[in-house]
């Protein structure tokens, strides 16, 4: 749309994942050092984490197109599946036909064909894409996979990338034995503002853009940030939304207020704001978990008061009960009637007096 009138071969900030736009911040730079490292040197179990969109998939990508023959990799990017979906996933990705088969057939030839390739000397990698979706049970399954492994040697190198969640969901209770397999652990961040400068213009120049400066101006860089936060995604989405307004206004560049307009068109507030507002949904469940536990101690403490005076009320009915019993052997009916009137208003009494309390 805008290409020809800024002069660019390919548009710089599409959101579907490109390893050819890759720009290696110092955190990317380290997530993929990590992985190569791990299957280079056929060291076992890595976990790679970050915020959404901030570049994994990207990552991956890049990490596969520099793969030579000798690497086998399944890629599994559908997580929202069970054991034995799972396992067919796999076999799939390394190009067997794993359907019309029970779950321990597909175990059988997964392990089968994992150790016969080995000894084929062929890299066996298996990464999984959005593994924050991934059932306790695959988990498990992935743990069993990873175990795989001569006396120097693993056979199959697990790379799991997933969002924060993932982290949680691994140092939960009952998969120990799955996080003492893992040998690296990374968080991708945010990219900083003097990144996110960076980011930009390494993607308008292999976009083509002559002089990417010119393009977009230095002064635009801290309003995309203000509203982008760093995250690789939102900095496509905000910085293509500019470029459409520039070309729409016939403008010859990229400046604050373009930006400006852009984030009037896509209706943002400040990242800052915004995030506050996106919190994980398990991180707001264990607050609204932990509230209600402290409402609930509360409400136990206070209910002992209340308890003993109902056992107070309870011991003062089984009395009347008693006194009715035997004061029906010596008195007649309007003495026992008389009687009976004192105490209902003693018992009014208590009830008034407990719903003052309470």
């Amino acid at each position: 749309m805008y290409l020809n009138h800024f002069q660019l071969r390919e548009h710089p900030f599409q959101i579907t994942p490109d390893s050819d736009f890759l720009y290696l911040s110092a955190a990317h730079a380290r997530a993929k050092a990590y992985m190569d490292y791990s299957i280079r040197n056929r060291d076992g179990f890595v976990v790679i984490t970050g915020e959404v969109g901030a570049g994994k998939t990207t990552l991956i990508r890049k990490l596969l197109s520099e793969f030579d023959d000798e690497v086998m990799v399944a890629k599994i990017f559908q997580t929202q599946l069970d054991e034995t979906q799972f396992l067919q996933a796999v076999l799939v990705e390394f190009g067997l036909n794993p359907f019309h088969i029970g779950k321990l057939e597909l175990m059988d030839m997964l392990s089968s064909f994992l150790i016969d390739s080995f000894l084929k000397r062929k890299q066996l990698v298996l990464i999984v894409d959005e593994a924050q979706n991934l059932d306790r049970r695959v988990l498990e399954e992935i743990r069993m996979l990873s175990g795989l492994e001569t006396e120097k040697q693993k056979i199959l190198h697990v790379i799991l990338v997933g969002q924060p969640e993932l982290n949680e969901t691994l140092d939960a209770p009952g998969l120990e034995q799955l996080t003492q397999r893992v040998r690296l652990r990374f968080h991708i961040a945010a990219l900083s503002e003097s990144e996110t400068s960076d980011y930009i213009y390494h993607r308008l120049r292999v976009a083509g853009a002559v002089s990417p400066e010119a393009l977009f101006t230095p002064d635009a860089i801290p309003i995309v940030y203000e509203y982008a936060g760093g995250i690789p995604r939102l900095v496509n989405t905000l910085c293509d939304t500019a470029l459409t307004c520039a070309f729409a206004d016939d403008a010859a560049c990229v400046d604050e207020g373009v930006v400006k307009a852009a984030v009037l068109e896509l209706q943002w507030k400040p990242f800052a704001s915004r995030a506050r507002s996106m919190l994980p949904a398990r991180s707001e469940d264990r607050t609204a978990r932990a509230l209600d536990a402290d409402q609930l101690a509360r409400a136990v403490e206070a209910m002992g008061p209340r308890l003993d005076r109902i056992e107070a009320v309870l011991r003062a009915m089984t009395d009347v009960l008693q006194k009715r019993n035997r004061i029906s052997l010596h008195f007649g009916e309007q003495q026992i009637a008389q009687i009976l009137r004192q105490m209902s208003i003693e018992m009014e009494k208590m009830k008034i007096q407990e719903e003052a309390r309470g």
